[in-house]
């Protein structure tokens, strides 16, 4: 299970690589998605993902019991998945507000944010 996970987390960190590396703003934006995921995925991968009781210390007992599910990897997922949204919203209104300023989404077009299409240099 541990070698489908990390073929995984592979594939997706080599998808949004290469999405992040291209020229449209929409693949981009994929691209940063995936490597978000990637990461979160990865996160849960290397916390070794076990079924068992959550993690609390029973009554009377001065630690804890095996098996028992690590809950520091299920709170950096969360705080990351919060994050990723946050910086993919901004993402997104950031390169719409470029597209209809510029007029292009090819990002080698985008050369230069001080002219705008139609002005002289």
């Amino acid at each position: 299970m541990t070698f489908l996970l990390a073929v995984i987390v592979g594939a997706l960190y080599a998808a949004g690589t290469y999405l992040v590396l291209r020229r449209s703003i929409v693949k981009v934006i994929f691209g940063l998605i995936f490597l978000g995921h990637a990461a979160n995925l990865m996160i849960f991968t290397v916390g070794r993902m076990t079924k068992g009781a959550p993690a609390f210390v029973p009554e009377g007992a001065a630690t804890l019991t095996e098996p028992f599910a690590d809950p520091l990897p299920q709170a950096l997922v969360l705080t990351a998945i919060v994050i990723g949204f946050g910086v993919q919203a901004f993402t997104i209104v950031l390169f719409k507000r470029t597209y209809q300023r510029l007029g292009t989404e090819d990002l080698d077009k985008m050369r230069s944010t001080d002219q705008l299409p139609g002005e002289e240099s």
